[in-house]
């Protein structure tokens, strides 16, 4: 009923200090952080994380910028909340992403994107065992407000 997703601020939010904007957006909205820290991850789990790309040509781009500085790994839980942050998010170009996204109010840049988010249960499932591996970083609790951000005998009966 509830999804759990997998939010990176990357390098470029936590330098440009946007930590505090983004995560009010993601409260605002009503999803639920359930995890939540700031590291310099290491190469080996930034090139696992997007192995998927390894062919690409801005592989090894990618892998330096997300390994250039502090990011904040944040766990968020929701109805449909992949989809919701994704939406949340906007278009991979910020120049292109809608204004009202992050990246739309926030950013300019197609690579320094500020957000990195799930795009798919699978992939939500994988990403949040490499960023919390240890099951005891994911707090469980129901947000005192739930019932006034859901039809809870409707939407999550």
């Amino acid at each position: 009923m509830l999804e759990r997703t997998l939010i990176l601020l990357k390098p470029d939010a936590v330098q440009r200090g946007l930590i505090g904007e983004i995560l009010q957006r993601i409260e605002k909205k009503g999803l639920q952080i359930v995890g939540l820290k700031l590291r310099q991850f290491p190469r080996k789990l930034v090139e696992e994380h997007y192995s998927v790309h390894k062919e690409r040509p801005f592989y090894p781009k990618l892998v330096q910028f997300m390994t250039s500085g502090p990011v904040v790994a944040i766990a968020i839980e929701g109805k449909e909340a992949i989809e919701v942050m994704r939406k949340l998010i906007g278009k991979t170009n910020s120049r292109q992403a809608e204004p009202g996204t992050i990246r739309g109010d926030l950013g300019m840049s197609f690579s320094n994107n500020l957000v990195h988010g799930s795009d798919s249960p699978e992939a939500a499932k994988k990403e949040l065992a490499l960023f919390f591996s240890d099951a005891t970083e994911l707090c469980e609790w129901t947000q005192p407000a739930l019932e006034w951000i859901y039809s809870v005998q409707e939407e999550l009966a």
